[in-house]
């Protein structure tokens, strides 16, 4: 990773569009996920204005879910494209979104040091030139994107 400033998260988001559920495509490995085999998801529901929760939830090779739940706390003055995001009290981490589809189809989420990537998706699968325009974001912002791992999602998109 090439030094942080080149790290920028988006100007707004809209967090009434960004709630609800997220399918992972791809990541740089975070410690949550190293059990993870298959269909990981990120679900986030509006606590307030300045406050979400967060359910993330994998497979793992034995077949069980694992859980973890967390609170994001939006940056003061971000609109809404930081958060300050923590599973255990009081630990924190940044939570950037850095890249983000105009109808909120996909959301490239990183943070400033570039150690950690996902490209979140609204449905198990994204056309391959949509996950070009994410990649090209995440090398533009200096990410490694040799690191990334794909995942394998077994679900269908339940249809509203």
């Amino acid at each position: 990773m090439e030094p942080a400033t080149k790290v920028k998260s988006v100007p707004r988001v809209d967090l009434d569009r960004y709630t609800g559920k997220w399918f992972e495509i791809f990541r740089m490995p975070f410690f949550f996920e190293k059990l993870c085999v298959s269909d990981v998801t990120a679900e986030y529901q509006l606590m307030n204005r300045n406050r979400i929760s967060i359910v993330n939830s994998c497979t793992k090779a034995n077949g069980k879910r694992n859980v973890a739940r967390a609170v994001g706390t939006v940056v003061p003055g971000s609109n809404g494209a930081r958060l300050k995001v923590s599973f255990w009290r009081p630990m924190k981490g940044d939570y950037w979104v850095i890249g983000l589809h105009p109808e909120y189809q996909w959301a490239l989420v990183g943070e400033p040091k570039g150690k950690y990537l996902w490209l979140l998706s609204r449905t198990p699968t994204l056309p391959q030139e949509e996950i070009d325009k994410a990649l090209q974001m995440a090398k533009d912002q200096g990410y490694d994107i040799q690191k990334l791992i794909w995942t394998k999602q077994t679900v269908e998109a339940k249809s509203g």
